[in-house]
C-alpha cells in the first residue's frame, strides 16, 4: 500500500513534527507520531520516539524488524503476533503513537498506542502501552499480548464469529412479497459415502436427474477433496419438473433443506430483480470486508444493486479465547436486518405478462404502466432472450409505433388532424425508394387526412412530409413524449434515442421510426403513457426515496407535452382501433381502447421487429417481438391476450 502520513500528539509544549512511514505488508492503514524534544534531551526523545514508531509499524504489519525486545526477538514477536490476530488478519487496523513520556533520567519511560479497527463494518478501538527502557546505551521494551489488544494475557487469542443478518425482502406494489425466503434443497454428492469406484457413476446419474451438464458436474466430482460434499445444483423444494425421491435413492447424495430468497418462480421478472446467492471472491474481496465467503448476497440485478440495503449488518462476536480461562467479549454488535426494497410491480400484472409470453421463440417482452403515476407494473421479458432484459435494456427500430412522435412533430409545424397527405403507391428519396407494408387497404390511398395515415399506418404519406419537420422537431417530439429522457433511479433502463440531426434519406427513415432511432419496450410503453397521461411520463419501478442516477441526458423535456396534444394523440391511437390495424382490439372488454401497430424491418430487410403500443383508462402497454410478421398480427394477439386478462 502507499505511504501514510504520519501523526500523532506529544506533551502539550512540544510543537508536533510530521513523519512519513513505509507501507504495511498488509496493506493496512498506519498512522503513528511525530513527537518532539527541546535541548539536550532530543536524542533520547527522539530515539525513543522511533522505537515506538517501529514497534506501531509491527503491530499492523506484524513485521517487528528492528525493533529491540528485551524478551523475545523480533521474528518471535512477529509469530506470537500472528497467532493473537489470525482471526482479523484482513480487518484494516490503524495505530496512532499518542503519546511517549520519559522519566527524568531519560532511561526509561513509556509509549502509548490507540488502536482502531474496522471489524467487518464495526469499530473496535482501545489503548495499549509499552514499557521502554535503555539497555546499554539503546532503547528497548518488552514483549506482551496486551500490547497487542488492550487486556490480553499470554495464552489468549481472538476468535471471529459472525452471524448473517435477515436478507430483506424484495417487495411490489401494496408491500407485496416478491422476493422473500423460500424452501429450497441443495442437491449433491457426500464422497464419505460412495465408494470411489462408483463416483463417476453416481455423479453423472445425478447430473441426469438434475438437469446439468454429467461431464462438467462429474469432473468437478473427482477434483474435489476425499471428505468433500459437492454442490450439483440447488432447486426450488416445490419445483415438480425435478425427481427429488429419485435423487436421494441415488448412493452418496444428500438433499440438504435451506432456503433462499426467491421470487414466486424462477422467471419473474428475472432479468430485473437478478438473483441473489453464495458470495464470489470478487464480491468478497470488493467489500473490503464487509462480506465473508459463503455471505448470501445479491448477484445480479435489483438483488445486486440495492445489496447493501437488502442484506443489512452482519452480527460480530470477537472474544479473546483461551483453554484454560474460556472465552471473554471484545466486542459485541448485534445483526441488523436488512431493509425491504420496494418496487411498483403488481405481482398479479407481471405474472400475466410472464404468461403470455411463454412459448415465444425469439426475445420478447411486454411492458405495463400506470400512467397518473409512472408506476411500471409489469416489466417482462421473454426466457428465448437468455436473461438479458429485453423490456427495459432492447435497443430496437420502433417502426410505426413511432409515427405517434412523428404525429406530434406534425402538429407543432402546423397540422391538424384533418390536414391531407399524399398517401402514395411509392415514395422516393435520394433515389431510395419508400413503399407500404403488403396489403396496405387501396382505398386509403392519395390525399388522406393525418387521422387516416396514423390509423392505417401509411409510409409513405409521412415521407412525402418528411421536409414539413426536421430531425431537431423529431427529436423534440419524442422527448416530450419520454424518448431520450435521463431514467429514474433503479435497474438500467435505454429510455430511447432520436438523433437531433440527419438529413435525406435517414431522416426519411426516421419519420417511420427506422433510421437511427432506437427505443426499448419500456421506452415505448412511456410514449403511451405519456399520451394517456397528458404530460410527459418518466417511468418508476422503485417505490421509495433513492439517489437519482447520474446521467448526462436531460431530466425534462425542452418542450413538454400538453394536454391538447395529448388529446390529439389519443384521438388518433383511438382511431388505429376503430378504423385502422387495430380493429381487433375493439371487443377488449373494459374502457375503450386506444393503440399503434409497428412493423420495423431489420437485418437484410427480410425479417422485422413486431411491435403494438396501447392506452387503456389509466393503463398503457408496450409489446414487442424480436422477430415476426407484423405488429397487428404477431404483437397484436400477444396484447390482446394480455388486455382481456386485466379484465
Amino acid at each position: 500500500m502507499p505511504a501514510a502520513d504520519v501523526t500523532s500528539s506529544s506533551r502539550a509544549h512540544r510543537r508536533p513534527r510530521p513523519r512519513t512511514l513505509g507501507a504495511a505488508a498488509l496493506s493496512l492503514a498506519l498512522v503513528v507520531g511525530g513527537l518532539t524534544a527541546c535541548g539536550a534531551e532530543d536524542t533520547a526523545q527522539d530515539d525513543a520516539e522511533a522505537l515506538a514508531t517501529k514497534i506501531a509499524e509491527g503491530l499492523v504489519d506484524g513485521d517487528f524488524t528492528g525493533v529491540a525486545f528485551s524478551d523475545a526477538s523480533p521474528a518471535e514477536a512477529a509469530e506470537a503476533h500472528a497467532a493473537i490476530v489470525a482471526a482479523v488478519a484482513d480487518a484494516p487496523h490503524t495505530v496512532e503513537v499518542t503519546d511517549v513520556v520519559l522519566d527524568e533520567e531519560k532511561t526509561s519511560g513509556t509509549a502509548s498506542f490507540a488502536h482502531t479497527w474496522d471489524v467487518s463494518g464495526i469499530p473496535w478501538t482501545y489503548s495499549t502501552e509499552a514499557p521502554l527502557a535503555v539497555f546499554e546505551e539503546s532503547w528497548e521494551s518488552q514483549w506482551d499480548p496486551a500490547l497487542v489488544v488492550e487486556g490480553l494475557v499470554s495464552d489468549e487469542t481472538l476468535q471471529l464469529s459472525r452471524t448473517m443478518a435477515p436478507r430483506a425482502d424484495i417487495l411490489g406494489a401494496g408491500d407485496t412479497p416478491i422476493v422473500t425466503e423460500r424452501p429450497v434443497r441443495r442437491v449433491g454428492v457426500d464422497k464419505t459415502r460412495v465408494e470411489a469406484t462408483e463416483l463417476d457413476a453416481t455423479a453423472r446419474t445425478l447430473a441426469g436427474l438434475a438437469q446439468i451438464d454429467a461431464d462438467a458436474y462429474a469432473a468437478k466430482v473427482a477434483a474435489a477433496g476425499e471428505k468433500a460434499f459437492v454442490d450439483a445444483v440447488t432447486l426450488r423444494t416445490e419445483d415438480p419438473s425435478y425427481d427429488f425421491d429419485a435423487m436421494a435413492a441415488i448412493p452418496g447424495v444428500l438433499l440438504v433443506d435451506a432456503t433462499l430468497p426467491l421470487a414466486p418462480t424462477r422467471d419473474f421478472a428475472a432479468p430485473v430483480l437478478g438473483r441473489a446467492g453464495e458470495a464470489t471472491a470478487e464480491i468478497v474481496e470488493e467489500s473490503e470486508g464487509t462480506i465473508a465467503a459463503g455471505d448470501v448476497t445479491g448477484l445480479s440485478g435489483l438483488q445486486r444493486q440495492y445489496d447493501e440495503q437488502l442484506r443489512g449488518t452482519p452480527g460480530i462476536a470477537l472474544e479473546a479465547v483461551s483453554e484454560a480461562r474460556g472465552a471473554r467479549v471484545l466486542l459485541d454488535q448485534a445483526a441488523v436486518p436488512g431493509e425491504p426494497l420496494r418496487t411498483t410491480l403488481d405481482v398479479g400484472v407481471q405474472q400475466l405478462a410472464e404468461d403470455t409470453l411463454v412459448g415465444q421463440t425469439v426475445p420478447s417482452a411486454i411492458v405495463a404502466i400506470r400512467p397518473s403515476t409512472g408506476e411500471v407494473l409489469a416489466s417482462a421479458s421473454g426466457t428465448a432472450g437468455g436473461g438479458v432484459s429485453t423490456a427495459t435494456t432492447g435497443m430496437y427500430a420502433p417502426g410505426s409505433t413511432f409515427k405517434i412522435v412523428t404525429s406530434l412533430a406534425l402538429l407543432r409545424s402546423g397540422l391538424t388532424a384533418d390536414s391531407p397527405l399524399d398517401c402514395s403507391a411509392e415514395a422516393v428519396v435520394d433515389g431510395r425508394a419508400f413503399v407500404n407494408y403488403p396489403d396496405y387497404p387501396a382505398g386509403k390511398i392519395g390525399q388522406i387526412p393525418l387521422t387516416d395515415v396514423i390509423a392505417n399506418s401509411c409510409n409513405t404519406a409521412l415521407i412525402n412530409a418528411s421536409g414539413q419537420v426536421t430531425q431537431a422537431d423529431l427529436a423534440s417530439a419524442g422527448e416530450a413524449l419520454g424518448l431520450g429522457l435521463a431514467q429514474q433511479a433503479g435497474p438500467g433502463v435505454f429510455t430511447g434515442s432520436v438523433p437531433a440531426d440527419a438529413e435525406g434519406t435517414e431522416h426519411a427513415a426516421s419519420m417511420i421510426g427506422q433510421g437511427q432511432v432506437q427505443a426499448s419496450p419500456m421506452a415505448m410503453a412511456t410514449v403511451a403513457a405519456s399520451v394517456a397521461a397528458g404530460t410527459t411520463v418518466r417511468p418508476t419501478l422503485l417505490a421509495q426515496e433513492v439517489d437519482p442516477v447520474e446521467s448526462d441526458l436531460p431530466e425534462a423535456p425542452a418542450a413538454p407535452l400538453t394536454a391538447d396534444e395529448a388529446a390529439q394523440l389519443s384521438a388518433f391511437m383511438r382511431a388505429v382501433v376503430t378504423d385502422g390495424g387495430g380493429s381487433f382490439l375493439q371487443d377488449v372488454p373494459g374502457e375503450p381502447v386506444g393503440a399503434k401497430t409497428g412493423t420495423a424491418q431489420y437485418g437484410d430487410g427480410s425479417t422485422n421487429h413486431a411491435w403494438m403500443i396501447a392506452v387503456q383508462g389509466d393503463l398503457a402497454v408496450a409489446v414487442f417481438v424480436e422477430t415476426g410478421d407484423y405488429g397487428s398480427t404477431t404483437a397484436g394477439p400477444l396484447l390482446e391476450a394480455f388486455l382481456d386478462g386485466l379484465a
